[in-house]
Parts: structure tokens; sequence; C-alpha cells
């Protein structure tokens, strides 16, 4: 059963940071692009940023460019997003996913594997 499962997130004031992992277990992803997306009260769910299956290749949202930074580590089949000088704006439901294809893409209907999210909140 392939499984990805987020952790890391919470609660924090504006300007803080956190750090999301994103741990896959039931196949390996070393060939496939990942991505993190967000979904917030009341909007869609929208791509933050994604990384091909070796990370040299990175995407970012304009609105974290500069903030967030995405890794992954294929020996341990992780997946990070460092998110740094938040903002209340970031507050969402974020989720890690993983495509069939290793060239990443910006879509969440590009994306096969999901987590089940994880709350990050950022207060003012």
């Amino acid at each position: 059963q392939v499984q990805l499962v987020e952790s890391g997130g919470g609660w924090v004031q504006t300007g803080g940071s956190l750090r999301l992992s994103c741990a896959a277990s039931g196949r390996t992803f070393g060939s496939n692009a990942m991505g993190w997306f967000r979904q917030a009260p009341g909007k869609e769910r929208e791509v933050v940023a994604s990384l091909n299956w070796n990370g040299a290749n990175t995407y970012y949202a304009d609105a974290v460019k500069g903030r967030f930074s995405v890794s992954r580590d294929n020996a341990k089949n992780t997946m990070y997003l460092q998110m740094n000088s938040l903002k209340p704006e970031d507050t969402a439901v974020y989720y890690c996913a993983a495509a069939m294809s290793p060239i990443p893409g910006r879509s969440w209907s590009q994306y096969a594997y999901w987590g089940q999210g994880t709350q990050v909140t950022v207060s003012s």
C-alpha cells in the first residue's frame, strides 16, 4: 500500500518558520516528480512548490518564492518544505503529492499519490 505521510505542521506567528516532511512508503519515488500543494478554506488547491526526480529542477509559486525551499532525499524516500518568513495568508492544509512522471507539474491533476495533509496556521 502506497502512503505519503506529512508531518511538521502546526501553529506559528507571523515571520516564523516551519519545516514540513513527506515520508513515502509502499514504493520508492526516486524516479518521480513530487510537489507540495495547499488548500485554504473556501479556496481551490494550489501548487506551492514542486521538484523533479533528483531535485535539480524546482518550481515555486510566486506567493512563496524566496521564502520557501523544497528538497528531497531519495535515499530516505522523503521530501521536505522549509517555510520561512511565514505570513497569515500561508495558513492552509498542506499536502504532499507524487506524480507518475519525473517532470514536475503545476496542476494537481498531474499527481497520482497524495498525503492526508497537515495544517499550517500562521497568526498575525
